[in-house]
């Protein structure tokens, strides 16, 4: 599966190295953070993810066993593409986006997915707070109290 670049990569991956976010040890507050959000979402599956050149990088995770994935494997790489919205996807096996997936066609199964863009100071989403089901919610998600915790997410991260 090939992911989509934002138009402004190579700026935001500088963005991310800056930050050093993916060279620090485990942060209890976003591991607090995650939790909340899955608590929030009745979700069994959240992460505050970095997206990096090649992976996505889980600085803190509930449901989630490995501390990487492939950046092709990422939902949160289309989260990304518009740093100021939520991405939700009610049903991921609908979605020619993400239907081929490894994540939806094997464990865990992912069919929900709702991520928050995280985005530094200067506008650069560097990752994502993400909530996943694995069962689709054709429901509305309102998205408002994880943006909440998102922006908490964002001040860790730039600290």
């Amino acid at each position: 599966m090939h992911f989509p670049l934002p138009f402004d990569e190579a700026a935001r991956q500088r963005a991310v190295d800056a930050s050093g976010v993916t060279r620090r040890a485990a942060n209890p507050e976003l591991q607090r953070i995650v939790e909340q959000a899955a608590s929030l979402a009745g979700a069994p599956i959240a992460a505050v993810s970095v997206i990096d050149r090649s992976r996505q990088w889980f600085a803190a995770r509930v449901g989630i066993d490995d501390s990487e994935r492939p950046r092709s494997e990422s939902f949160c790489a289309f989260a990304i593409l518009r740093p100021g919205e939520p991405l939700i996807v009610s049903d991921a096996t609908l979605d020619p986006r993400f239907s081929h997936n490894p994540a939806v066609l094997g464990l865990p199964h992912v069919r929900f997915y709702a991520g928050i863009p995280l985005v530094d100071r200067a506008g650069f989403a560097l990752g994502a707070l993400c909530v996943a089901d694995t069962r689709p919610r054709h429901e509305a998600f309102d998205a408002y109290d994880l943006s909440h915790l998102a922006r908490e997410a964002e001040r860790l991260m730039q600290n």
